[in-house]
């Protein structure tokens, strides 16, 4: 007997065996799916990780089962991909069902769910495929007009009107059953009469789902570089001499995206595929516009918001023998297969959304997109306005390549930004509300011009928290440790981790007190108080609430670019490298939210959001004007935005981060431990935190810290109760033992059977 190990789509360590019926074994290659029996009565799509062999050890006194059929004739995976999922398993502890789950379109992982697309077509039956036959055929028809027009339309369309004695002048095209009736304006049933004579027949074709623009001729010279953009690139190839990656910090609204699609240009020349990423779906969708100019169909695009049945159909095209040349996606396109890579680009490459939080794996896109392209052999480009500080730091220590860009396209200046002390203002009573006097000028002023106007407030909803004025009640979620968010349109209160919701009352449920005030502000709150301020304004608001659909998505964007809409509100989607050419003025409503985040990032994410959003303003003709409230002016963080102080900010940030051993300067590990019962998650989280001070690999190393356990912000989530541990350690521990002592402290402990409902997962490189 030949056995097997495959990858279940679970969330449990290990590979599963099992056997092959000796019929199936020629049949079983690596990386098919197979359909395997599991427990007493369920199967599972699983992914084959070897040819069958006798060699795979089994315990003694455990039954292996047999595969119950083989869905694939040829492999659904690369090496390469086999690889990578292996690489994120290990390196952020994540079990190989995971990533499977993670990797693969929902259709790929049962059998069945996918459906291939198809779509009826008409043929001429083989016997009227001769020139007299056609003529009878016609004579056929001189009573039914309606037949014999919709018989004409067909034969034009399809060229068999070209036909002399049996053959042809030009190619005969299929022409679907939809085509046909709307261009001879006929019904069903008269192409059904057509049928039913023997003239033409019906047949169905299965036909992609994805989309083919044929009105788009591809450029294949993209843009002229300017000398500044010339120059930035002949930089990066000599980098990469030396560098297989090399980052390009180039100020907003530099032309950083002509130079990529040079780049592509050149990489598709040499037969080379590209990896295009970026950080939201948002920016895929700006930037397929550009991108389809210049490469038309030789593009695909990837991401959540298209059907499953797309992705599917993507994924089978990258596998078959002419896959896209160019894939641009969100981080989940980094699982596709490649078979020829050579050039990756992570855009944005600063931002969070390349981290995914939930479900596991809890990867980093940007990571894992570098160990993919040097899988490879392939280079990679890493492009921001805004470095994080482990990439930066690299390229400060020559593990990168660096390449500046320091003028804007046609040397626009960078925006004026005003800082408006919003606490000095509220004390003077001069300013009420969320508009600042100087931020209402320039909105007007803007709008008066026929300019746009972007304001940003990093939270959603109309206010975060609802009040009883008389006895202090506050809404808060059953599930969760948090208040409710007040969403006025829908007059219902939300809670924005488990989505639980309920009407907005009318008054206290405890003192019965009709006033209930809202308190703070959200996207939703502004859009209202920008309709009484300027009812000239046309509103676009774009944050999750708004933009549930891909269609949502192209809509706001859409709408702002052609300026139906001349302000756009939104949360941090509007930071992330969007380019728009009319927009004027900048409105950053509240500096201090992102700054008094409790969290060690907190600054580097508000430098970063803050300096991004900025750079929107005055990218095509005038400067543009950004006015940024805070009430805390005088923090060195404002200054340095203020003067775009990288360096500045970078040296205090890196004087912080190696004082408390945060990275780039170690590396972080969450561990995060829940249940439904608060005492055993806190006893839990206290034996773990303890053991893992003992675990050999962690005891008394240099630069290792292990901090907890304690509460996280939210301490309670859809029922479960959370304690979180900090493990710090330093660069030059291997990486390996570090995870398998972690490994072996919870194996340990979860032996106690106070803990067999307890979860346990990890964060590694937390972002």
């Amino acid at each position: 007997m030949k056995y097997i190990n495959v990858i279940l789509p679970l969330g449990i360590d290990g590979l599963y065996t099992y056997s092959v019926p000796e019929s199936m074994e020629k049949d079983v290659v690596p990386f098919i799916r197979v359909k395997v029996p599991l427990g007493i009565s369920k199967t599972y799509t699983g992914l084959v990780v070897n040819a069958p062999t006798e060699e795979i050890s089994i315990k003694e006194g455990v039954q292996i089962r047999d595969i119950i059929s083989i869905i694939d004739s040829t492999p659904v995976l690369l090496p390469q991909q086999y690889k990578l999922w292996t690489w994120i398993s290990e390196y952020y502890m994540s079990p190989l069902g995971d990533v499977f789950r993670a990797a693969l379109p929902s259709g790929m992982k049962a059998e069945g769910t996918y459906r291939p697309k198809t779509e009826t077509y008409i043929g001429l039956t083989e016997q009227y495929q001769n020139e007299d036959a056609l003529h009878i055929a016609l004579n056929m028809l001189v009573r039914a007009t309606r037949q014999l027009e919709a018989f004409n339309s067909y034969l034009s369309l399809s060229h068999w009107d070209s036909i002399e004695g049996s053959s042809t002048r030009e190619e005969i095209v299929e022409i679907t059953r939809e085509e046909l009736m709307n261009d001879a304006h006929a019904n069903a049933t008269t192409i059904k009469s057509l049928c039913d004579r023997g003239l033409l027949y019906i047949y169905d074709k299965e036909v992609s789902r994805l989309m083919r623009d044929t009105s788009l001729s591809p450029n294949p010279k993209p843009s002229t570089l300017n000398e500044a953009q010339q120059q930035a690139y002949d930089s990066i190839y000599k980098e990469w001499e030396e560098h297989n990656v090399c980052l390009l910090h180039g100020v907003t609204s530099s032309g950083k995206t002509e130079i990529y699609i040079k780049m592509i240009q050149c990489a598709i020349d040499e037969g080379k595929q590209v990896l295009y990423l970026l950080p939201e779906i948002a920016l895929t969708i700006q930037i397929t516009e550009r991108l389809h100019r210049v490469f038309g169909n030789r593009l695909g695009i990837y991401h959540s918001k298209y059907s499953d049945a797309e992705r599917v159909e993507i994924w089978q095209k990258q596998l078959s023998d002419q896959p896209y040349d160019v894939i641009l996606g969100a981080r989940s396109a980094v699982f596709l297969p490649f078979k020829n890579l050579g050039l990756v680009i992570i855009d944005e490459e600063h931002e969070s959304s390349f981290k995914q939080q939930d479900p596991a794996p809890r990867y980093h896109g940007r990571s894992a997109a570098i160990v993919l392209a040097q899988m490879y052999g392939a280079k990679t480009l890493l492009g921001t306005a805004t470095p994080c500080a482990e990439t930066y730091y690299n390229a400060s220590q020559k593990k990168y390549g660096y390449v500046t860009l320091t003028k804007r396209y046609q040397d626009i200046k960078l925006p004026q930004i005003n800082v408006v002390n919003v606490k000095d203002l509220r004390h003077r009573k001069i300013m009420r509300g969320v508009l600042s006097p100087d931020l209402k000028m320039a909105i007007g002023e803007a709008l008066h011009n026929g300019e746009q106007v972007i304001l940003f407030q990093n939270r959603r909803g109309f206010s975060p928290v609802i009040e009883c004025h008389q006895c202090g009640w506050v809404p808060r979620c059953t599930n969760c440790d948090v208040s409710l968010t007040y969403h006025k349109n829908l007059n219902s209160l939300t809670c924005h981790y488990c989505g639980y919701t309920y009407r907005m009352p009318t008054e206290c449920p405890d003192c019965h007190n009709p006033e209930l005030k809202d308190r703070g502000f959200g996207t939703e709150k502004i859009e209202d108080i920008i309709r009484d301020e300027f009812p000239e304004a046309r509103i676009g608001r774009m944050d999750l609430d708004t933009t549930r659909t891909r269609n949502a998505y192209e809509r706001i964007i859409s709408d702002f670019s052609s300026q139906k809409t001349n302000m756009l509100i939104g949360t941090q989607m509007v930071t992330k490298g969007l380019d728009f050419d009319h927009v004027s003025v900048v409105g950053i409503l509240s500096a201090d939210s992102m700054l008094n985040y409790p969290d060690f990032r907190a600054w580097e994410t508000a430098y970063m959001m803050i300096t991004q959003v900025a750079g929107r303003a005055g990218r095509k003709g005038k400067q543009g004007k950004v006015i940024l409230q805070t009430n805390n002016p005088e923090l060195p963080i404002i200054k340095q935005i203020v003067r775009n102080d990288f360096a500045g900010y970078f040296r205090d940030l890196v004087q912080e981060r190696r004082a408390f051993c945060y990275p780039p300067f170690s590396r972080l590990i969450y561990i995060y431990l829940k249940h439904r019962d608060n005492q055993i998650v806190n006893n839990a989280g206290i034996e773990l935190a303890n053991r893992l001070r003992q675990a050999p690999a962690l005891k008394g190393q240099k630069g290792t810290m292990i901090l907890g356990p304690d509460k996280p912000a939210v301490a309670r989530i859809k029922t479960l109760c959370i304690r979180k541990i900090v493990l710090k350690h330093d660069l030059s521990l291997p990486l390996k033992s570090v995870r398998d002592n972690i490994r072996f402290c919870v194996q340990q402990m979860m032996t106690d059977a106070n803990y067999k409902s307890l979860i346990v997962h990890y964060d590694v490189d937390p972002s």
